[in-house]
């Protein structure tokens, strides 16, 4: 999985991303592989985390062919570049920064922007990001995307922030593409604690949330 297209039809298909924030590099690789077990493929490692690039360079090369490894938190073109460099294969942004969408077009890297209200989510599309972000998507919840199904059913979208297992399928049944999740799916304390099974568990949890809703919407 290399290729923007292939990335895309990965997160579809598994309709989870996972976003690891982490206060340290240490537990990275580790988060990665509890997650990888329990059948998650596209992870996404924040730049707000100590060593986001080393950590992308050598989980992009333990998992080569079973994951995606993203980057998160890109704010501009030069830091996607860099981990583009490192061996992401997805980058994500919390806003709409078009010099960012233009150079992942360029190296054939999926994009997903974060965008809030309707005129956002459009001018990304239109700059050319693969799948839009709803961030946050706490404030809106999936009514906003069943409303948004109606004029813009081309426009691949997630939620992010405040995805739960409980409501993950909700979001999926509204028309998401996929859902990221964050603290509730890797937590503080189980990674503390050194409870890597809880994180395979989770994963598993979300991917059977959504192919439920799935299932359910027909």
């Amino acid at each position: 999985m290399t290729d923007r297209t292939e990335i895309v039809a990965e997160i579809e298909r598994t309709g989870v991303v996972a976003i690891v924030r982490s206060d340290s590099a240490d537990p990275l690789i580790e988060i990665v592989d509890a997650l990888q077990a329990g059948g998650l493929t596209c992870i996404e490692i924040t730049m707000t985390t100590p060593g986001t690039l080393e950590a992308i360079a050598a989980a992009s090369q333990r998992f080569a062919g079973r994951c995606a490894i993203g980057v998160g938190t890109v704010l501009d073109p030069e830091t996607a570049r860099a981990a583009i460099l490192a061996g992401a294969t997805f980058v994500v942004s919390p806003i709409v920064d078009e010099p960012t969408i233009r150079l992942c077009r360029r190296y054939s890297v999926a994009s997903i922007p974060g965008a809030f209200t309707p005129t956002e989510i459009v001018r990304a599309w239109q700059a050319g990001a693969d799948v839009v972000k709803v961030f946050p998507a706490t404030k809106l919840g999936p009514s906003f995307f069943k409303d948004m199904r109606g004029p813009l059913p081309q426009i691949k979208l997630t939620p992010t922030g405040g995805v739960s297992v409980e409501n993950a399928g909700a979001f999926i049944r509204a028309g998401a593409v996929a859902v990221g999740v964050g603290s509730a799916l890797i937590g503080k304390d189980a990674v503390q604690a050194g409870d890597f099974a809880t994180l395979t568990a989770r994963a598993k949890a979300f991917l059977d949330a959504v192919a439920d809703a799935r299932d359910e919407a027909g």
